[in-house]
């Protein structure tokens, strides 16, 4: 995914309809939560069985992929008016989570890492 092409393109379709002065990052975030939120919708009385099927449905899996195109949309909006390299911050945010949660220690756990016993 080349996440620069992609914000270029955001950016044109937001200029081309005026829209940049509802985009600072207060608005931005908020619909980043109503759009994860709708998303959140769709799984919402699922079983665990019933979400991992969920894409097995046509309508239901059309739904899925367009909330998750529209939260990446306003992340990717977000990191573009922050100037936030998101390549970046993901790889350092996964390094960081490497040194909190070390194999030998979260391998098949779901313990926060303040948990861990290292003793």
């Amino acid at each position: 995914m080349n996440t620069e092409k992609l914000q270029e393109k955001i950016r044109q379709f937001v200029q081309e309809r005026d829209w940049e002065k509802y985009h600072d990052p207060k608005n931005l975030v908020m619909a980043l939560a109503g759009e994860v939120g709708e998303l959140l919708e769709i799984f919402q009385w699922l079983t665990s069985e019933e979400s991992n099927q969920v894409m097995k449905d046509p309508k239901t899996a059309t739904q899925v992929r367009h909330e998750i195109a529209d939260i990446c949309v306003y992340l990717l909006r977000l990191s573009d008016k922050l100037q936030v390299p998101l390549e970046a911050a993901i790889l350092e945010k996964l390094a960081l989570n490497e040194k909190k949660y070390p194999t030998h220690l979260s391998k098949g756990v779901a313990t926060k890492y303040t948990e861990f016993k290292t003793d």
